[in-house]
């Protein structure tokens, strides 16, 4: 039990931290784009802007760096950002391995728990024979107890894990799509409207 337990606690902090850093706000707020490209029309994104642009959330670090990149053409922006996107997307997904690890050990304890339950059973069988049932009953019940248990953690942490997973997902979709607004306002092929 005292395994499943530890697993219980592992998957809860790893849950709600995620549920934390994986808010929208946080990852790509929605007015980045056009606060980022008034301050490139006004000249302002200096080198000392860029790093800030870049520490502030995964949405800024793809931006900072196409923009850096920017004057060198439209392909090597897009690689530049493309990049930064798979350094932001292995980012997102911190964690989450460890917590589809949980899922799948979480079952698999439980039924360790349930078989060394039953070995005990066994040799209390042996020892004292078939005839006192309380005995046998209570250590069924208590070997059972531990599969119980890790189904119990396993089940609410792998929904937590592909919700995290698509989440994760839905952020990366908004984030490539942000950045291919940048590069085409930069490019000039859609006006300089970032809304659209």
């Amino acid at each position: 039990m005292v395994p499943i337990l530890l697993c219980s606690v592992v998957a809860a902090a790893i849950s709600l931290e995620r549920m934390w850093s994986l808010n929208r706000a946080r990852v790509a707020p929605r007015n980045q784009l056009a606060e980022v490209w008034g301050r490139m029309k006004n000249n302002s994104l200096d080198a000392q802007k860029l790093r800030e642009l870049r520490a502030e959330n995964s949405l800024g670090h793809i931006f900072a760096a196409g923009i850096a990149n920017a004057n060198r053409g439209r392909e090597i922006m897009k690689e530049a950002m493309e990049e930064a996107a798979g350094q932001v997307s292995h980012e997102l997904e911190r964690y989450l391995t460890a917590l589809g690890t949980i899922a799948s050990i979480s079952p698999l304890l439980g039924l360790l728990g349930t078989v060394v339950g039953m070995i005990d059973v066994f040799a209390a069988l042996m020892l004292e024979g078939a005839g006192n049932a309380n005995v046998l009953a209570g250590g069924i019940s208590q070997a059972l107890i531990t599969t119980a248990a890790g189904l119990a953690i396993a089940i609410p942490t792998l929904i937590f894990h592909r919700y995290h997973l698509r989440r994760v997902d839905e952020l990366v979709v908004i984030m490539e799509h942000e950045a291919s607004k940048l590069v085409d306002i930069v490019h000039g092929e859609k006006g300089s409207d970032p809304r659209l």
